[in-house]
């Protein structure tokens, strides 16, 4: 059985279609998404998003961060930027990288919520480094 799939940028719909399962990068862990899933609402770490048909991945996605609303029937995925992976440009991942641990080295780490802000901004541009590599 299929679950409803819809992905949604601050834009526009950037996906919406029926897949056997998907796989999300959840700030604690990737989550598997069936159809049946438990509700919940999750937030996303930079890292991949894979889409199965079958046993088998048809489509793979980068996303920056977000969240993700799932419920029995549907998984709908709000995220702040998504690429096709194969978008995903090395070089420019490998600059925002280093733009990311500039501003945590400026940053005032006597201010926790810019330095998780900061933090967070760095684990999701290593995550497109890697998922360029």
């Amino acid at each position: 059985m299929a679950i409803s799939l819809e992905i949604v940028s601050p834009e526009k719909l950037l996906l919406s279609r029926p897949v056997d399962m998907v796989v999300i990068p959840g700030s604690e862990g990737d989550i598997g998404v069936l159809e049946g899933h438990s509700p919940m609402i999750v937030m996303l770490r930079g890292g991949t998003i894979d889409l199965y048909e079958g046993d088998k991945v048809t489509d793979r996605l980068f996303v920056l961060s977000g969240f993700a609303e799932i419920t029995p029937e549907r998984c709908t995925v709000l995220a702040n930027q998504v690429l096709p992976l194969n978008e995903v440009n090395k070089p420019e991942a490998e600059r925002l990288l280093a733009e990311a641990e500039a501003a945590y080295e400026a940053a005032d780490k006597r201010d926790t919520t810019i330095e998780d802000e900061v933090m967070d901004r760095i684990q999701s541009t290593r995550a497109m480094v890697e998922a360029a590599g």
